[in-house]
């Protein structure tokens, strides 16, 4: 694009006041602006302006870039250190310009900046801009790129193979569309450790066969459940798993802590158990209630007590069937979307009440939205025995 003169009143404090009298807020404004005397940085501004580019950066302060991100098959997102926004152009009847150097009137009145006429160049124009709203991170494809791979332990043949797929960091920010914070808390969620400088999640009965390690010299040494010593469980395990898969399973499945300077983990019961529930789930399609109860009660560790709170997002309670049955239901497991999740949900169970749904639509929820607001906005409700019930607005087939 040619470069165009021209002479402007006062041009700071004019554009600063058009552009936010067209209702461009100062962090847009930010997005617009250009560094003095610097060409190059026209590129990657006009790439966050151009629709047509998926990937570009726009530094929006010293201290802060954002990244927009996404394949061709999906809508674009923008990402800060920390948050994930949608990007949606929208249109303005006022032009708006791209200078170098360009303040807005907060800064020129706290330099104390006096007006007069200053002859500046016009690196480019646009007639609309990015309108950004927070939204939730897409998170769902991180688990689906780490299954593609999952980690089997050091002997496993899986590991001998090249062609198999493994992602750094680098990665999945490439491919996640997500804010790295985002990236790495749900890295945490999902329980997957570093290996080798690539992301592995691992195999459940992997894990579980760790996890039994850890209980079971727990309960040969007697320890409480909330004083694990670190170093003993290296030294005993060591032989048996490697040292830094030991140590993961411990973070996974305790918190750790510092008793005069000895490293120690107390042991979370309601993870534990709900893991041995899924153990104990992923292998019936419907379980008798009562009986998966006593069967779970006895394959937890002694000392640990289960109840069925510990299971929410997990596994389903179906309460009209006779005898009570409960089956496998994971949050992870559902779509990711607002309406496909409600769908989804609703093709399973006609009517819900609000204790059953809340556990798989409670991450949907946006800043200052609540459950209820959800279930207003895509549910009926109504009462069936004293109780109310929820059901679809659409028809499900």
């Amino acid at each position: 694009m040619a470069s165009t003169k021209c002479t402007l009143r006062r041009q700071r404090s004019i554009l600063s006041k058009r552009t936010l009298r067209c209702g461009l807020p100062p962090a847009r404004l930010r997005l617009l602006n250009l560094p003095p005397n610097s060409a190059t940085s026209c590129g990657p501004v006009f790439k966050c302006l151009n629709p047509g580019v998926w990937w570009g950066w726009a530094s929006l302060s010293k201290c802060q870039s954002f990244v927009i991100r996404g394949d061709k098959d999906e809508q674009a997102v923008l990402c800060s250190q920390d948050k994930t926004y949608d990007l949606k152009i929208a249109d303005t009847s006022n032009m708006l310009l791209v200078i170098p150097g360009c303040k807005t009137a907060e800064q020129l009145k706290r330099e104390g900046t006096q007006g007069n006429i200053v002859h500046t160049e016009i690196f480019g124009f646009s007639n609309n801009y990015w309108e950004l709203r927070r939204c939730r991170p897409k998170l769902k494809k991180l688990k689906k790129l780490l299954m593609e791979n999952t980690y089997e332990g050091p002997d496993s043949h899986k590991e001998e193979d090249p062609s198999r797929s493994k992602y750094t960091t680098e990665d999945l920010l490439d491919q996640i569309q997500a804010s790295e914070e985002e990236i790495m808390a749900q890295l945490q969620v999902l329980n997957a450790c570093e290996i080798g400088g690539y992301w592995r999640i691992l195999e459940f009965d992997y894990e579980i066969q760790l996890l039994n390690h850890v209980t079971q010299l727990v309960d040969s040494e007697s320890w409480s459940f909330s004083k694990v010593p670190l170093n003993v469980c290296l030294q005993e395990l060591g032989p048996l798993q490697p040292e830094e898969m030991i140590e993961h399973c411990l973070k996974c499945y305790g918190k750790k802590y510092v008793e005069e300077d000895e490293v120690y983990f107390e042991l979370d019961a309601d993870k534990i158990c709900r893991v041995t529930a899924e153990m104990l789930l992923q292998n019936a399609v419907k379980f008798n209630l009562d009986e998966f109860q006593e069967v779970w009660q006895q394959s937890v560790p002694e000392g640990m007590t289960t109840c069925l709170d510990q299971l929410k997002g997990l596994a389903l309670v179906d309460r009209n069937s006779r005898p009570e049955i409960i089956f496998l239901l994971k949050v992870d497991d559902l779509p990711e979307g607002t309406q496909e999740r409600f769908n989804s949900l609703f093709s399973l169970r006609e009517k819900w009440t609000e204790e059953d749904i809340a556990p798989y639509i409670r991450d949907l929820c946006g800043e200052k939205q609540s459950i209820g607001v959800l279930l207003t906005k895509f549910c009926r409700s109504s009462v069936q025995n004293g109780v109310k019930v929820y059901n679809s607005r659409r028809l499900i087939s």
